[in-house]
């Protein structure tokens, strides 16, 4: 299924079973995935049309008033655009606000340059009290979305609308805190979020069949990160590469050094090597940013050579 139609579908049973559930969208309910839930639930949606700052300060109220509101619009105007009101209105404010951006990095395609949030992550990373999470499939974010909402505090997701690569089975168990072993290794650790979770995937398979044992970890949540595992995989591993579909400086790369900070421990990146995006179809993108299976191997090799 699309991501976005998960995600629809996960607030739909929110929604049933609690009427506190509000989702409040910035005109951009059909591209989110949510148009459907007007019919159904006419007293719990809200079309707050392109004012997104409205959106976040209206979000902030009602949870002041003990509704457990979701906002959503494209990743630039869910994060840049409405900073300040996610800093103030809603996390000074400690108040239950679920922020959901969607076709986070080179997933705004054709959108270009400005809808193309390369730093969303960064900028919403050092607001205190925020939680950061990119769900990698379908299975993933189905488990998350209940988690979420249990969830007391503000909450950023980074959400991709299409579909994505299965990468967990029917098993999954989430945990909002604790990120997930795909798979174990004694080389190199290759943490990794979201979009490029699969790719890492492949990219582990290749380095396996050329002899090296790559740990891999998805980091689905990227604040707070989970310090512990990061830790106790590269200790074991020695070499560590970090995979984001995000600027390498203030995102997973940024996080997952200052975690490492103390160990004298070799780090290199993929990512997007601090620049603005551009144009273009996910495949053109991709290269453009350096973000393919072969720049993930080529990556892994890099930091084995450093140990």
């Amino acid at each position: 299924m699309e991501m976005r139609a998960v995600y629809a579908a996960c607030l739909a049973e929110l929604m049933e079973k609690d009427k506190r559930v509000l989702v409040l969208d910035a005109d951009l309910a059909k591209a989110s995935g949510t148009l459907g839930l007007y019919e159904k639930f006419p007293k719990q949606m809200f079309d707050c049309g392109v004012a997104e700052q409205n959106m976040a300060s209206i979000a902030a109220g009602l949870s002041s008033y003990g509704f457990k509101p979701w906002i959503e619009t494209f990743t630039p105007f869910a994060t840049r655009r409405i900073c300040d009101q996610i800093a103030i209105s809603v996390a000074y404010a400690k108040q239950n606000v679920k922020i959901v951006g969607t076709d986070p990095g080179i997933a705004a395609e054709l959108n270009g340059g400005t809808h193309m949030s390369l730093e969303d992550i960064g900028v919403l990373r050092s607001i205190p009290g925020m939680v950061i999470f990119e769900p990698v499939d379908d299975v993933q974010l189905r488990a998350a979305m209940p988690v979420l909402d249990a969830y007391e505090g503000p909450v950023y997701v980074r959400l991709f609308r299409k579909e994505l690569p299965t990468v967990f089975g029917p098993d999954y168990k989430f945990d909002l805190f604790k990120a997930d072993a795909i798979r174990q290794g004694k080389d190199l650790s290759i943490f990794v979020s979201g979009l490029l979770t699969a790719d890492a995937v492949e990219a582990a398979e290749r380095l396996a069949a050329e002899g090296v044992d790559a740990e891999l970890i998805n980091i689905h949540t990227i604040k707070p990160i989970d310090r512990e595992t990061v830790l106790a995989s590269a200790r074991k591993t020695g070499a560590v590469l970090t995979v984001e579909n995000h600027n390498i400086v203030g995102g997973l790369h940024s996080a997952v050094l200052e975690a490492l900070a103390a160990e004298r421990i070799p780090v290199c990146a993929v990512g997007v090597e601090d620049r603005f995006g551009e144009v273009g179809k996910l495949p053109y993108l991709r290269q453009a940013m350096g973000l393919t299976v072969e720049n993930i191997v080529a990556g892994a090799k890099k930091a084995l050579s450093l140990k």
